[in-house]
C-alpha cells in the first residue's frame, strides 16, 4: 500500500515494523528489509555511467504515478515468500538529504526478500517516478 497520509513527513520506520509485526502474517516472517532513498548531490550520470560533466545535483522535483506504484506493490506481493509490503514516496521539490522514498518488505527468508526489495525499488525507480535533477 502507497502511504499518502506522511507525504512530505518521512515515516517512521520503527512504526512501520511496529504495525507489520502486529498483522497475522508476520508469524511467516523471518525477515524484514528497508530501503531509504534520499537526494544526493553526485548526479546519476556520474554514479550509474560514470560520466563527470563537472556538475552537482542542488535538489531534485520528485513526482510518482500512484496507480503504477500500487500495480508494482501488486506485483511484488506474488513474489515466493513476500507477505509485507510497504512504500512512502514523497513529491515536489527536494533538496539535498532529502528523503525521496521508503519501502518496507517483509517475507519468510533473506532471499525472497531481497529479491523482492531490488525487484520494487527497481521498478518503482524505472516505471513509476519521475526524477529531475536540479543542478
Amino acid at each position: 500500500m502507497i502511504d499518502e497520509k506522511l507525504k512530505k513527513q518521512s515515516p517512521s520506520i520503527d512504526e512501520w515494523l511496529k504495525e507489520a509485526k502486529k498483522d497475522p502474517a508476520s508469524l511467516q516472517e523471518g525477515m524484514f528489509l528497508v530501503h531509504n532513498g534520499v537526494v544526493r548531490q553526485t548526479p546519476k550520470v556520474k554514479v550509474r555511467e560514470g560520466i563527470d560533466d563537472g556538475s552537482l545535483v542542488k535538489g531534485m522535483e520528485f513526482t510518482y504515478d500512484a496507480a503504477k506504484v500500487e500495480a508494482a506493490i501488486d506485483e511484488t506481493y506474488k513474489m515466493n515468500g513476500i507477505f509485507h509490503v510497504r512504500v512512502w514516496l514523497n513529491e515536489g521539490h527536494l533538496q539535498l538529504g532529502d528523503d525521496i522514498m521508503y519501502v518496507l518488505i517483509g517475507g519468510d527468508i533473506r532471499p525472497h526478500v531481497v529479491d523482492a526489495l531490488q525487484f520494487l525499488v527497481g521498478k518503482i525507480k524505472s516505471e513509476c517516478v519521475t526524477e529531475i535533477e536540479n543542478k
